[in-house]
């Protein structure tokens, strides 16, 4: 996930091959859709990046077609799929998923992890996590979810200790713990757009990867970067529960293929998004 909440504009890309798109067409029976098409809601990048190359070099092979609806938050895709304007949707996580399916009630059901986008540490002060001290500043995400995943990340790299049984761990949890916080860490929580221009201000910042990218940081350059291996923190392609038909099941099959991965890898060379299978 990688695009703004709270920008309510949807952009729609029509990739169906071999015909024209129609924008307002309703996915399943009551549309009259062929029952070898498939309508994904996606967030533009790299999301709709990815089903595109699906589209177009895939999905023919493996007899279905694919239809790319692009949209620019991070709510109407989920809307979208419950009225059934689509068949599916690839633009979250599962913590995201879970979170907005007991606000929303959403009945859905998703498949393995396809991709991550992954956080980072950064810094303009230490060349090496070996060199944090005593006392040093950490700038980390406000937001619950993500703030969650950039502690495990200090956790990862024995920068921080976290409490066990706690699912969304937070900075009030361990900054006042030695046992947790034993080098005395001072964390800065901040807005995730304002993380890289905090790299000025704090020792080091754990950043998303989209933050990254805006503030001109390259993941790979990063002092430690998420790894997608066992993380919730996937990216995964979800559809209404009891609906996975044989053309969404050919879809995330072709989502979790060798030429995907291939092509993740080519596309995102600065590992800003990064294969999860």
């Amino acid at each position: 996930m990688r695009i703004k909440k709270g920008v309510a504009v949807v952009a729609t890309a029509a990739f169906a091959l071999g015909l024209s798109a129609c924008g307002n067409e309703k996915s399943g029976a009551e549309g009259g859709k062929s029952a070898n098409k498939v309508v994904v809601a996606a967030s533009p990048v790299p999301h709709a990046e990815i089903l595109k190359f699906v589209a177009t070099d895939l999905a023919p092979k493996h007899g279905y077609q694919l239809e790319v609806k692009e949209f620019n938050d991070y709510v109407q895709p989920n809307e979208a799929l419950k009225s059934k304007d689509v068949d599916a949707n690839y633009f979250q996580t599962v913590p995201y998923l879970k979170e907005e399916s007991a606000k929303r009630g959403y009945d859905f059901e998703g498949g393995k992890g396809i991709h991550l986008e992954p956080l980072g540490i950064y810094s303009k002060k230490v060349k090496d996590l070996k060199q944090l001290k005593a006392g040093d500043s950490v700038g980390i995400i406000q937001d619950v979810v993500n703030q969650a995943r950039a502690l495990k990340l200090l956790e990862a790299n024995g920068i921080i200790k976290l409490p066990a049984g706690k699912e969304n761990v937070s900075v009030a949890d361990i900054k006042a713990s030695k046992e947790f916080n034993p080098k005395g860490l001072q964390f800065q929580e901040v807005d995730g757009p304002q993380l890289a221009r905090s790299l000025e201000d704090v020792t080091i910042a754990v950043i998303n990867g989209n933050y990254a990218q805006g503030g001109g940081l390259v993941p790979k350059a990063a002092l430690a970067l998420e790894s997608p291996q066992n993380n919730p923190a996937v990216n995964i392609l979800v559809w209404r529960k009891g609906e996975e038909t044989e053309v969404i099941k050919k879809l995330d099959a072709d989502l979790h293929s060798q030429e995907v991965k291939d092509f993740i890898t080519k596309k995102y060379p600065n590992k800003d998004v990064i294969a999860a299978f």
